[in-house]
């Protein structure tokens, strides 16, 4: 194994790392952001007005990528598998 292959895995890691965690993420922000927005306009300041739909908003949302997800790093454990069987 030489230093392409290592910045290869180790590319393609962070990248499954990143699609992988992407979708829920992303809700968490705009679900966050929206919520702000309202109790910045409404001055209602509930610790758990925060939590609460950004906990629902990402279970929906890992509900629904789930299939992708478990795609997306079983793509990368069949990429490995298969550099480790060859000897890189």
């Amino acid at each position: 194994m030489n230093e392409a292959d290592a910045l290869d895995i180790v590319q393609f890691a962070i990248w499954t790392v990143l699609t992988a965690c992407g979708p829920a993420v992303g809700v968490a922000m705009v679900v966050g952001m929206g919520i702000a927005l309202v109790q910045a306009l409404t001055q209602i300041q509930e610790i758990t007005l925060t939590f609460v739909p950004k906990i629902v908003a990402i279970l929906l949302v890992i509900a629904l990528t789930g299939p992708f997800i478990g795609g997306q790093i079983s793509a990368f454990a069949n990429v490995i598998f298969e550099r480790i069987e060859t000897g890189f």
